[in-house]
């Protein structure tokens, strides 16, 4: 096997690295005084520096060096994180992800122009600004209450609770003071406490938890500044003041543990370093990162799809067995593709989980969309995204991008309006644009929904009758009107613009969302905005399947769509000729002949079979011969001679080497309503 490309492996982490950047920079233009974002962003640059220069990318390095210097000035509180600070980091960001990407075509002189407006942009801010805290910081606290504390009412534990509830603390328990038990006095505190706080409040909070004790009491509180993870515990005793350096050096030339060498040689208390070796951890947990229980290994995409493509084989295999094993009678072998049927099952799942990501990371790209746009077209516009952990497969994801970015970029210069339209339609002055995931069956839905103007209806009528995509006067349904959006070269725009208007994306959205076996939705309310909702399978590899058999045919239904399935009696065949409906439980429920859809020659059998199948809130019955049983699909691609066939979604290959044809839902579903919709208006 090929072994990876340190290049190549560079890149990719660099790839997160400038996500995690482009994040960190968008959210500081919102909280300039978050110390944890400006760390987040200088640490993404230091490494992307560190690690550019390691791999060979020395353009990276350097152009990134001086990014960070900038950034290093914002941490030391010497230059404040502006709007035009992160303006122009963010186009240095762009920049780096090109010179990482395709350095070839990185143009030097665009870099150039980003570190002169850098370098003006530091000597205009370099005057003493007010110190933004760099996260949160440690503090060594000695606390020592006087011996009645409890008498007069004061409890120690909640005190440290209270303390607790500042950060992160570790807290040591100091008994060097404890009597013995036959002189102690059990009203009164013998015990102190020596607590290690990490936090984000000034010392002032940490005296005021124990304010109302402070006079009687002995409270020391003392940053850890030269303190690491990496500290020995000989020193940390020793700049704690508990031990001799003398006495340090003197236990380090023998084989013992400093601590238990200092014990014994009665330097030191055993709780003074116990309470070092809290310290020594404290610090150990705040430096280091955190383990993961789900670390995880970057692998190529081509390695899932190849181990997709083999897994689907796999199922195709299991399934021939299944067939054998199903007409023979050794049991033994009923036994084994019994457990090899599990097996691929589970394999199958385990291998379809590893393609499932979530959308978040597709999500958090458009925030630097909505950021640009809104100032390019000068209006105010808040992004909120919802359901960022629903998870969808990778190769969907991978083609989103692109119909997403066209879907947002219309809703914010189409669908919302200006400032003074705003105004004069009393709406507040921030438009909003929402962006949300859930998963639906066996759909993931994707919406966009903004609160603007609405779509025209007028408007969409006059240009597909200008265009003769509708007849003058013609009756068409909201829903088929609003779809003409869809159509190639279609577009409303009064102006063509550098953004939008010349009705070019729109068609590419549909195209691209159809290809993979998706559907969209649209509503809109004039006055209060639209949403377009983007229906899309989990997975274009493998899914459960019903497969039915139609005159001498078999086809497969995706499983998440079936609702249930019936019988459709002679009598109820004959009675609903000319009206395709059955009544279950109360509802009409419009259902379609496929013998008549695909031209079946054979005879009908004598009690064929409805399968109600639904798609969103819709639902439609589909008459089929016979019912024959779930089924693993692999999904293959139609050929070029099918694709254009609506009704289709794709095929697979059955145990006995047969082709069987996977029907398209969504196609389906919306074909039974148009003709349940054209019945009524009958009659």
């Amino acid at each position: 096997m090929k072994a990876a490309d340190p290049k190549e492996i560079f890149q990719q982490e660099a790839q997160d690295l400038l996500v995690q950047l482009e994040q960190a920079l968008l959210d500081l233009e919102h909280a300039p005084a978050d110390g944890a974002l400006i760390d987040t962003a200088f640490r993404a640059l230091h490494t992307i520096k560190g690690s550019g220069s390691m791999f060979g990318f020395e353009a990276v390095a350097a152009f990134t060096h001086h990014v960070e210097t900038a950034f290093d000035k914002v941490r030391q509180g010497a230059i404040a994180p502006n709007r035009e600070l992160i303006m122009i980091t963010l186009h240095a960001r762009d920049h780096m992800r090109q010179l990482i990407e395709n350095p070839e075509a990185a143009d030097s002189s665009a870099g150039q122009a980003i570190l002169a407006e850098l370098q003006r942009i530091m000597e205009a801010g370099a005057a003493p600004v007010a110190a933004t805290p760099a996260g949160p910081a440690s503090y060594r606290v000695r606390i020592a209450f006087p011996r009645d504390v409890m008498a007069t009412g004061t409890n120690p534990l909640l005190l440290l609770d209270e303390l607790r509830g500042l950060g992160r603390a570790t807290v040591a328990a100091l008994t060097d003071d404890v009597p013995t038990l036959d002189v102690i006095d059990p009203t009164a505190c013998h015990v102190g406490w020596e607590v290690m706080l990490s936090t984000a409040q000034p010392p002032t909070a940490i005296e005021d938890v124990f304010l109302f004790v402070r006079d009687e009491m002995t409270l020391e509180i003392e940053p850890i500044r030269d303190t690491t993870p990496e500290t020995p515990l000989g020193e940390i005793l020793s700049q704690r003041g508990d031990v001799t350096s003398q006495a340090v050096e003197a236990a380090l030339h023998e084989q013992k543990r400093v601590g238990e060498l200092l014990v014994e040689a009665g330097a030191v208390s055993p709780d003074k370093v116990n309470a070092a070796l809290a310290e020594q951890q404290h610090l150990r947990r705040d430096g280091a990162p955190k383990p993961s229980a789900n670390s995880s290994v970057r692998v190529p995409a081509e390695r899932l799809g190849e181990l997709m493509d083999q897994v689907g084989e796999l199922v195709i295999a299991q399934s021939r067995l299944r067939q054998i094993a199903t007409v023979s009678a050794d049991q033994q072998v009923k036994s084994v593709a019994e457990e090899i049927e599990r097996l691929v099952l589970e394999l199958r799942d385990t291998t379809m989980s590893i393609r499932m990501v979530p959308i978040g990371a597709l999500f958090g790209r458009f925030r630097r969309v909505v950021h640009d746009l809104s100032r390019d077209l000068g209006k105010e516009v808040a992004l909120t995204m919802e359901g960022e952990e629903t998870e969808l497969d990778k190769t969907v994801i991978e083609q989103l991008n692109d119909p997403l970015v066209h879907l947002i970029r219309n809703a914010i210069d189409h669908g919302l309006e200006d400032p003074a339209g705003r105004a004069a339609a009393g709406k507040p002055q921030l438009g909003h644009i929402k962006l949300a995931a859930r998963h639906a069956g066996m759909e993931v839905l994707i919406s966009i929904q903004d609160d603007g103007r609405g779509m025209n209806r007028e408007r969409i009528r006059a240009r597909a009758e200008e265009r003769g995509l509708l007849a003058k006067g013609a009756a068409v349904s909201d829903g088929e009107l609003l779809q003409m959006i869809f159509q190639p070269g279609f577009s409303t725009a009064a102006q063509v613009t550098s953004l939008s208007g010349r009705g070019v994306g729109m068609d590419v959205v549909k195209r691209t969302i159809e290809g993979l076996r998706g559907a969209i939705d649209l509503q809109s309310t004039p006055g209060h905005g639209s949403e377009v909702t983007l229906r899309l399978p989990l997975t274009l590899a493998i899914i459960d399947g019903l497969l039915v058999r139609v005159g001498n045919g078999r086809y497969v239904l995706p499983l998440g769509a079936v609702e249930e399935c019936v019988e459709l009696s002679a009598q109820e065949d004959a009675r609903s000729r000319g009206r395709s409906f059955l009544n279950i439980r109360g509802d009409l429920v419009p259902y379609l002949r496929l013998r008549e859809l695909f031209a079946c020659q054979t005879p009908a059998d004598p009690y064929q079979k409805v399968v109600i199948v639904s798609s969103g809130d819709l639902k439609v019955g589909l008459v089929v011969d016979q019912v024959i049983g779930d089924h693993q699909t692999v999904i293959k691609s139609l050929s070029k001679l099918h694709a254009d066939v609506e009704m289709l979604s794709g095929a697979t290959i059955l145990g006995d080497g047969a082709v069987a044809l996977i029907l398209d839902i969504p196609h389906l579903v919306e074909f039974g309503q148009v003709r349940e919709e054209n019945q009524r208006a009958a009659g």
